[in-house]
C-alpha cells in the first residue's frame, strides 16, 4: 500500500512498488498502481533468455554473412558503461567487426574521454566521430531549454542522426544499441515494445523537436544541417534497422559495470544529481539535464536510480524516497557553466523551467538546495581544461 506521508510531493501519485511519480513521460500504471518499468522488471524474470540469445546469434550471423568485406554493424558509442559492454559482447563474444561511431556533445568529462579512448584501444575497433563546433553547441544549449525543457537537444538529436548518417554513408544496415527501452523508462515493456526503431526514433523518444523546429534568429537551417536524419529513400536503400542488445540478453547494469571495471579498466566518477558514479560519466552536463527534469517533473536521476534499486531489492521504497529527496533537489555546479555559455541569468533559467512545469506541479515550487562542496570531477568540458592548461605553457625544450 502506498505510504502517502513518505512521498516527496503529496499531491502526486507514485508507483506503489518504486518511487516513480505520475509525471514521468509516458508512464502507465496498471489497476494495482504498478508502473510499467516495474511490470517490465517482473516480465524480465520470466523471459526465456536462452531462446532470445539464439535469435540474437542468428541475427548477428546473418549480418556477418551479408556484410562481405564491409563492417558487420554500426555500434554508436559514447564511452559510457553500455558502450563498453556492447563492444565486449559483440567483439569478444560474437566476433563481430563493428564500425563504432560517436556523436560528441562536446561536453566530455576527463573521465569520459579516457573511457572512450580506452575502449577504442581495448577492442581495437575503427571509429568515426562528429563534433559540432563550440559556438553552435552553446547556442543550441540556450535554445534547447525553452524548446524541450532541458539543455541537451543537440545531444539527443545528434546521437540519433549521426549513426544513421554513418549507416547510409558506409552502407551498413544494422545498428546495435545497448539497454532495452523497457529497462530504462515507462514508455515500453518487454512484452509491448511500442517504439519500433525507424529514422524518427530518437526525435520521438528524446529530441522531441526536429532541426527545422529549432531554427530561430541565432540558428539557421544551415547551422542545423548536421542534425538531419537521412532521407527515407536512403534509409530504405541501405535497409537500415536497429536493435537493442538488452532485448536479447539479460541486462544487469550493476554487474556489467563491475565486469567492465575489472576487465577493461573502465572508470566511474562523481556524478552530480546522482548517488552512483556510472550513469552519463562521459558528460559534465548530466547534472543540469537531471536537475531540469526535477524542476519540470518533480524527480531527477537519484529517483530513477532509487527506483531501480528498489525493484532489485537493494533498498526499501522508503529509503529510496529519502535518498532521492536529498539529492534531486541539489543545485548542480555545472549550472554555472551552462549559464555562462548561454548568457542566461539564473532567474531566467528558473523562470523558463517554471513555465514548463508539468501541470500536476503547477502550484508547487520544488525546493532547491545549494550544493555544499565543489564536485570532484571538474564540471567544465575536458577539452577546455586541456586548452587552458597548455595554451600558455612553456615550450618543453625551454624547460630546465
Amino acid at each position: 500500500m502506498q505510504t502517502a506521508t513518505s512521498t516527496p510531493f503529496k499531491s502526486l501519485r507514485y508507483c506503489v512498488r518504486c518511487c516513480m511519480p505520475e509525471t514521468q513521460e509516458g508512464v502507465k500504471f496498471d489497476d494495482l498502481g504498478i508502473c510499467q518499468a516495474c511490470q517490465s522488471s517482473e516480465q524480465k524474470i520470466h523471459i526465456n533468455w536462452v531462446e532470445r540469445e539464439k535469435r540474437l546469434r542468428n541475427l548477428l550471423e546473418n549480418a556477418k554473412a551479408k556484410a562481405g568485406n564491409n563492417y558487420d554493424c554500426i555500434v554508436p558509442i559514447s564511452g559510457g558503461k553500455d558502450s563498453v559492454f556492447q563492444l565486449h559482447v559483440l567483439v569478444k563474444v560474437y566476433g563481430m567487426k563493428p564500425l563504432t561511431v560517436t556523436f560528441s556533445h562536446n561536453w566530455y568529462s576527463e573521465t569520459g574521454w579516457y573511457n572512450l579512448q580506452n575502449a577504442l584501444q581495448q577492442f581495437d575497433v575503427d571509429h568515426v566521430m562528429f563534433t559540432p563546433n563550440r559556438g553552435l553547441v552553446n547556442r543550441l544549449a540556450r535554445r534547447s531549454l525553452g524548446m524541450i525543457g532541458d539543455a541537451c537537444w543537440h545531444c539527443h538529436a545528434g546521437v540519433g542522426s549521426f549513426p544513421l548518417q554513418a549507416a547510409v554513408r558506409f552502407n551498413i544496415p544494422l545498428l546495435i544499441w545497448g539497454e532495452s527501452v523497457a529497462e530504462s523508462s515507462g514508455r515500453a515493456s518487454y512484452e509491448d515494445p511500442v517504439h519500433k526503431f525507424d529514422r524518427e526514433y530518437f526525435t520521438k523518444v528524446s529530441a522531441k523537436r526536429s532541426p527545422k523546429e529549432m531554427t530561430c534568429g541565432a540558428l539557421s537551417e544551415r547551422d542545423l544541417y548536421p542534425f538531419n536524419v537521412p532521407s527515407l529513400e536512403d534509409v530504405e536503400r541501405v535497409g537500415v534497422h536497429g536493435i537493442h542488445l538488452g532485448d536479447y540478453i539479460f541486462w544487469d547494469e550493476e554487474r556489467q559495470t563491475e565486469f567492465i571495471r575489472q576487465e577493461y579498466g573502465w572508470k566511474e566518477t562523481e556524478m552530480e544529481g546522482a548517488y552512483k558514479g556510472y550513469k552519463s560519466a562521459e558528460c559534465i552536463m548530466a547534472g543540469v539535464h537531471d536537475f531540469t527534469c526535477y524542476l519540470k517533473r518533480g524527480y531527477g536521476r537519484a529517483t530513477f536510480q532509487a527506483c531501480v534499486d528498489v525493484r532489485n531489492g537493494l533498498m526499501t521504497r522508503e529509503e529510496g524516497f529519502e535518498i532521492a529527496q536529498a539529492i534531486d533537489s541539489e543545485r548542480p555546479g555545472a549550472l554555472d557553466y551552462y549559464l555562462k555559455i548561454t548568457d542566461l541569468s539564473e532567474s531566467e533559467f528558473y523562470e523558463t523551467m517554471r513555465q514548463l512545469k508539468h501541470l500536476k506541479l503547477i502550484d508547487i515550487n520544488p525546493p532547491v538546495r545549494p550544493k555544499q562542496r565543489q564536485n570532484r570531477e571538474v564540471t567544465v568540458p575536458f577539452f577546455e581544461q586541456l586548452i587552458a592548461k597548455h595554451r600558455y605553457r612553456q615550450d618543453p625544450r625551454e624547460e630546465a
